[in-house]
C-alpha cells in the first residue's frame, strides 16, 4: 500500500501542478482586441485540426482494438484503448494551454516586460510537460495496481504502450506535415516572392504557420515524449519480471523512479520563482535542479531499500547521457557551426545546402558515441544485465515534467512573436518576443536531440524485453534470415522518411499555389487594406496532413507482423536492429541539419552578411526550407518508428 500511496500521490501532485499552471496562465488579461482575434484564429485552427486528426485516429484505434479482441483478449483491447485516450488527452490539454499562453505571453511582454513574458510561456510549457508525466505515471501505475501478480501483467502493459505509440506516430506525422506545409508555403511566397517579413499579417499562410507550431511542436512532441516515458517504464518492469522474478523491488523500481522524477520536476519548476536571472539561465537551472533532486532521491531510496548501488550508477548514466546529447545538439545548432553555415550562404544556396548536409552528417557521430558509451556504462556499472540499460532509459525520462516544459516553451514563444507582429505592437515588444523566440529555437533543438536519444535507449530496452520474451539469447548475423532482416529493417526509416518528405512537398506546393492566388486576386492585400483568407490555408494543411499520415502508420505497424508471421522471431529481431540503427542516425542527421539551417537563416536575419533581403538571406531561406521537413516531420517520425515497431514485436511474443 505504501508503494501506491507514493505513486498516486505523485500523480495527484502532477495534476495539481497542471491545474495551477493553467489557472495562472488564464489569469493574465488580454486587453488588445486585435491580438485576441489573432489568437482566437490560431486556437480555432489548432483545435479544428486536432478534432479531425482524432477522428481518424479513433477509426484506426477501433480497427486495431477489434483485432486485439479477436487475436488476444478483451482486457488487452480495453487497456490499449486507455493508452490511446490518455495520449490524446495529454495532447489536447497541452494544446489548449499553448493556445492560451501564446497571446498572454505577448500581452505580458507589452505590459510587464521580459521576465513576466518568459514566465507565462514557461508555465504554458509546464502544462504540457506535467500532463505527459501525470497521465503516463497514472496509466502505468493503474495497470500495475489492477493486475500486479496476474499472469498477463506484461501483456497488458505492452498493449497500453502500443496505444501510446500508435497515437504518437499519427500525431507526430500529422502535426509535422501540417506545420511544414504551412511554414514552407509561407516562406517561399511571402519572403522570397512577395518580399514581406516573417509573420506579416498580409501573408495568407501566417495563421496556418502559427497553428502548425502548436500541432507539431506541442501536441506532436508531447505525444512522442509521452510514448517514450511510458515505454521506458514498461520495458523495465517486464525485464524485472523476467530477469529478476524473485526480486519484487526490481519490478517496482521504474515506477518509483518516475514518481521521484515527478516530485523533482516540481522542485525544478518552482526553483525559477526563487532564482530570478536571464531566461536562458532559468531554463538550464530548472533542468539541473530537477536532475540533482531526482538523483538525490534515487540514491536515498536505493540505500534505504538495500538494493545494489550499481542501479544508482545506471540512473546517473542515463541522466548524464541525456544532458550531454542535448549539449552536443545545442553546439551544432546554435554555435560556431551555425555561423560558418551562415557564412557559406554568401556564395549561394548550393554551398549552403552542401555545408548543411556535411554539418548534419558530422553531428551524428558524437551523439552516437555518447549513446554507445551510455549503453555500455549502464550495462557494466548497472549490474551487468540489460535491466541496467533499461533503467538508464527510465532515469533519462523520469524528469520529463521539466524537460518537456523547457521544450514546449519554444512554440509558445514563437507564436507570441507572430502575434506581436500581426497585432502591430511596437519594436520594444517585438524585441522581447524575438529574444524569447531565439531561446525557444535552441530549446527545441535540444528537445529534439533528447527525444532521439531517449528513443534509442527506450527502443533498446523494448528490444531487450522482446528478446527475453522470445527466448532469444543472441542474433547470428551469418544467419541469412537475420541478415536480410537487418537490411529490411535498415531500409524502413528511409522509406518512411521518403513518404513523409514527399507529403510535405505535395502539401507545401498546394499551399504555395493558394498563397500566390490570394496575392494575385485579393485587391488591396499587399497594401494592407484587405484581409487574406487565413481559413483556406488552414484547411489545405489540415486535409493534406490527415490524408498523408495514414500510409506511414499502416506500414510501420504491419511490417513487424508480416516478418514475424512469415519468417519468425529471429528475422524480426534483425528487422528491429536494422531499423533502430539507421533510424537513430538518420533522425539525428535530419534534426541537426534542419536546426542548423534554421538558425543560420535567423543569424543572417539579425544583420549578418547583409541581413534580410540580401542574396545570402535568400540562400539561407532555401536551406531553411529544405531543413524544415527534415527537423520537424521526417526526423521526429523516426523516433516513434523504432519504438512502435519494437512494441508491436513485443506484443506478438507476449500473447
Amino acid at each position: 500500500m505504501q508503494l501506491y500511496t507514493i505513486l498516486f500521490g505523485a500523480v495527484g501532485l502532477g495534476a495539481a501542478v497542471v491545474a495551477g499552471l493553467f489557472a495562472k496562465i488564464s489569469a493574465v488579461a488580454v486587453t488588445n482586441q486585435k491580438a485576441a482575434k489573432i489568437a482566437d484564429a490560431i486556437s480555432r485552427g489548432a483545435m479544428t485540426f486536432l478534432k479531425e486528426e482524432y477522428k481518424i485516429i479513433a477509426l484506426v484505434v477501433a480497427v486495431v482494438a477489434a483485432a486485439i479482441v479477436y487475436f488476444v483478449d478483451p482486457v488487452s483491447a480495453a487497456v490499449f484503448i486507455v493508452g490511446c485516450i490518455f495520449s490524446m488527452t495529454t495532447g489536447l490539454i497541452g494544446m489548449r494551454a499553448a493556445t492560451k499562453a501564446n497571446v498572454r505571453t505577448t500581452m505580458a511582454a507589452k505590459d510587464s516586460g521580459e521576465h513576466a513574458a518568459f514566465l507565462v510561456s514557461f508555465f504554458g510549457g509546464g502544462v504540457m510537460g506535467f500532463s505527459v508525466a501525470t497521465f503516463g505515471l497514472l496509466g502505468v501505475s493503474s495497470i500495475f495496481y489492477l493486475y500486479s501478480g496476474h499472469q498477463n501483467l506484461a501483456l497488458y502493459l505492452t498493449t497500453f504502450s502500443l496505444g501510446a505509440s500508435l497515437v504518437a506516430f499519427f500525431a507526430r506525422i500529422g502535426g509535422g506535415i501540417f506545420t511544414k506545409s504551412a511554414d514552407v508555403g509561407a516562406d517561399l511566397v511571402g519572403k522570397l516572392e512577395a518580399g514581406i517579413p516573417e509573420d506579416d499579417p498580409r501573408n495568407p499562410a501566417v495563421i496556418a504557420d502559427n497553428v502548425g507550431d502548436c500541432v507539431g511542436d506541442t501536441a506532436g512532441m508531447g505525444a512522442d515524449i509521452y510514448e517514450s516515458y511510458v515505454s521506458a517504464m514498461i520495458s523495465t518492469i517486464i525485464l524485472g519480471l523476467t530477469l529478476h522474478p524473485d526480486k519484487p523491488l526490481y519490478v517496482t523500481l521504474p515506477l518509483m523512479l518516475s514518481a521521484f522524477g515527478m516530485v523533482s520536476s516540481v522542485i525544478g519548476l518552482f526553483s525559477n520563482l526563487v532564482f530570478r536571472c536571464e531566461p536562458a539561465a532559468m531554463l538550464r537551472n530548472a533542468t539541473y535542479v530537477a536532475i540533482i533532486a531526482f538523483l538525490g532521491c534515487v540514491y536515498w531510496y536505493i540505500g534505504f531499500t538495500g538494493m545494489p548501488m550499481p542501479l544508482f550508477y545506471a540512473a546517473v548514466i542515463g541522466c548524464v547521457a541525456g544532458m550531454l546529447i542535448g549539449l552536443v545538439t545545442e553546439y551544432y545548432t546554435g554555435s560556431t557551426p551555425v555561423k560558418k553555415l551562415a557564412e557559406s550562404c554568401q556564395t549561394g544556396a548550393a554551398t549552403n545546402v552542401i555545408y548543411g548536409l556535411a554539418l548534419g552528417m558530422e553531428s551524428v557521430v558524437l551523439p552516437v558515441v555518447l549513446l554507445g558509451a551510455a549503453v555500455l556504462g549502464a550495462f557494466v556499472y548497472g549490474g551487468r544485465d540489460l535491466y541496467g540499460v533499461s533503467l538508464a532509459a527510465v532515469a533519462m525520462l523520469a524528469t520529463v515534467g521539466i524537460t518537456m516544459t523547457v521544450d514546449a516553451y519554444g512554440p509558445i514563444a514563437d507564436n507570441a512573436g507572430g502575434i506581436a507582429e500581426m497585432a502591430g505592437f511596437g519594436k520594444p515588444v517585438r524585441d522581447i518576443t524575438d529574444k524569447l523566440d531565439a531561446l525557444g529555437n535552441t530549446t527545441a533543438a535540444i528537445g529534439k536531440g533528447f527525444a532521439i536519444g531517449s528513443a534509442f535507449i527506450t527502443a533498446l530496452a523494448m528490444f531487450a524485453a522482446y528478446a527475453e520474451k522470445a527466448h532469444i539469447e543472441s542474433l547470428n548475423i551469418l544467419d541469412p534470415w537475420v541478415m536480410v532482416g537487418v537490411f529490411v529493417g535498415g531500409a524502413m526509416p528511409f522509406w518512411i522518411s521518403a513518404l513523409t518528405m514527399r507529403s510535405v512537398g505535395k502539401s507545401a506546393w498546394a499551399m504555395v499555389e493558394e498563397v500566390r492566388r490570394q496575392f494575385k486576386t485579393i485587391k488591396g492585400l499587399m497594401e494592407g487594406t484587405a484581409e487574406p483568407d487565413y481559413e483556406r490555408c488552414v484547411q489545405i494543411s489540415t486535409r493534406a496532413a490527415l490524408r498523408e499520415m495514414i500510409l506511414p502508420g499502416v506500414l510501420t505497424v504491419s511490417m513487424p507482423i508480416v516478418v514475424w508471421y512469415l519468417f519468425g522471431t529471429l528475422a524480426l529481431g534483425g528487422v528491429l536492429v536494422g531499423a533502430t540503427i539507421t533510424g537513430v542516425m538518420l533522425a539525428l542527421f535530419m534534426a541537426n541539419a534542419g536546426g542548423a539551417w534554421d538558425n543560420a537563416k535567423k543569424f543572417i536575419e539579425a544583420g549578418a552578411f547583409g541581413g534580410k533581403g540580401s542574396d545570402a538571406h535568400r540562400a539561407a531561406v532555401v536551406g531553411d526550407t529544405i531543413g524544415d521537413p527534415c527537423k520537424d516531420t521526417s526526423g521526429p517520425a523516426l523516433n516513434i518508428l523504432i519504438k512502435l515497431m519494437s512494441v508491436v514485436a513485443l506484443l506478438l511474443v507476449s500473447k
